[in-house]
C-alpha cells in the first residue's frame, strides 16, 4: 500500500494554499520572531546606551545602498522566474533564476568588500556593542542569501527535472522559494535604514 500525499499542487481546501506554500508561510513566521528578536534586542542596547554612533558616520551607505538596488532587482527577476514557469517558458525561467542567483552572489561580494574594509580597520564584533549587532545582523542576513542561492541553483540545476514529469508542482516549489528570498530581501530593507541610516 503506497501513501499519496495531497496537495502539493492543488490548495488543500481548509487552507487555500498548497502544502509547500503553508511549509514555508510556518517557516517565515520563525523567521520573523527570530529577526524580530534580534532587532528587538538592537532598539534595547540602543536605547539604553549612553552614546551610540550613527551608521551613516561609520558605515558605507553608498555601498549598502548599491545592496538594496541589487537585492530589489533581485526580487524582480525571481518573480519573472516564477512567471516564465507560469507561461510554460522554461528557457526564460533558466535566464531569470540564473540573474537572480548572479545578483545574490553580487550582494555577498559586495558585502564582502565591506567588511574586509572593517577588518583592515580593526572593526569587530568584540570591538564594541554597535559592531556586534552589525556583524551579527548582516552576518545571519548574508547566511539567509547563501541559503537562498543554493535553494535556487538546486532548482536551476538538478531540481528543474521536475518540470517534465509535473510542471504545476514545479512552479509551486519556484513560487516557494520566491517566498523565502523575498523574505531575505525585505529583511534586508529593515537592516538597511536601521544600521546604515540612523
Amino acid at each position: 500500500m503506497s501513501a499519496e500525499i495531497r496537495y502539493i499542487s492543488k490548495p488543500h481546501p481548509v487552507t487555500g494554499v498548497t502544502n509547500s506554500k503553508l511549509g514555508v508561510w510556518c517557516f517565515l513566521a520563525s523567521e520573523v520572531m527570530l529577526f524580530g528578536g534580534l532587532f528587538s534586542a538592537y532598539i534595547l542596547l540602543r536605547t539604553g546606551a549612553p552614546s551610540w554612533p550613527h551608521g551613516s558616520q561609520i558605515l558605507n551607505v553608498p555601498l549598502a545602498t548599491l545592496n538594496t538596488m541589487v537585492l530589489i532587482v533581485s526580487s524582480v527577476t525571481m518573480v519573472m522566474s516564477w512567471a516564465s514557469l507560469e507561461m510554460k517558458n522554461l528557457a526564460k525561467y533558466r535566464l531569470f533564476m540564473s540573474l537572480t542567483i548572479l545578483l545574490g552572489l553580487a550582494f555577498l561580494v559586495i558585502k564582502s568588500f565591506e567588511y574586509a574594509h572593517k577588518f583592515e580597520h580593526h572593526h569587530y564584533p568584540s570591538t564594541d556593542t554597535f559592531y556586534a549587532i552589525y556583524f551579527t545582523l548582516t552576518g545571519l542576513h548574508g547566511i539567509h542569501v547563501i541559503g537562498g542561492i543554493l535553494v535556487n541553483l538546486y532548482f536551476l540545476f538538478p531540481g528543474s527535472a521536475l518540470w517534465k514529469k509535473d510542471p504545476e508542482q514545479f512552479t509551486g516549489r519556484i513560487e516557494a522559494a520566491g517566498l523565502y528570498w523575498h523574505f531575505v530581501d525585505l529583511v534586508w530593507l529593515f537592516l538597511f535604514p536601521v544600521l546604515y541610516l540612523l
